[in-house]
């Protein structure tokens, strides 16, 4: 390969074709690189707490995060070919994660199993009504195979919002 074709190869477009409109290519992957960066942030908050996890529950939690960071990390490379299909660009590195996710870093040095949970439980929750803001707005674009993949990974995120719920819930 030459000098030249490298170069040309460097600022060739990556205009995946489409029959979105502009703002819907602009609006709808940047609505699922701020999920995506979510979904990041989450991840390695899940792992950062199984790896962390102690106390007479260990097994059973640290089981739990490890089934539940593996189904989010599933869902990351989903979301990032999602938003080359309808055209966009996509994260670049843990600076761009670190500049639009919404889910909070946890660098403490102790954190209870039982404020992990809840934390997550609470991340979970939210992450959900981020994807439905996200669906609402698929569905204004007309973009049903987003929508239809945001149901799914909905559903998975309300899953794991009950299992932490059902884990932290106290004695009655």
């Amino acid at each position: 390969m030459s000098i030249r074709n490298a170069k040309e190869l460097k600022t060739a477009s990556l205009q995946t074709p489409t029959d979105l409109k502009s703002d819907a290519i602009r609006d709808i992957s940047g609505a699922l690189n701020i999920l995506l960066a979510d979904m990041f942030g989450l991840y390695l908050k899940t792992m950062n707490f199984h790896w962390h996890m102690a106390g007479p529950h260990f097994r059973d939690y640290h089981l739990l995060l490890d089934e539940q960071g593996d189904q989010i990390f599933a869902a990351t490379d989903a979301i990032a070919e999602r938003v080359r299909k309808v055209g966009g660009t996509t994260l670049r590195s843990i600076g761009h994660i670190g500049r639009l996710q919404r889910i909070l870093d946890n660098d403490a040095d102790f954190v209870t199993p039982m404020d992990m949970l809840a934390e997550l439980r609470d991340d979970n929750k939210q992450l959900t009504a981020n994807l439905r803001e996200t669906h609402g707005l698929c569905d204004a674009y007309g973009d049903i195979a987003t929508a239809s993949l945001l149901e799914n990974w909905i559903d998975e995120a309300e899953r794991r919002t009950w299992f932490l719920f059902e884990a932290t819930r106290q004695r009655e």
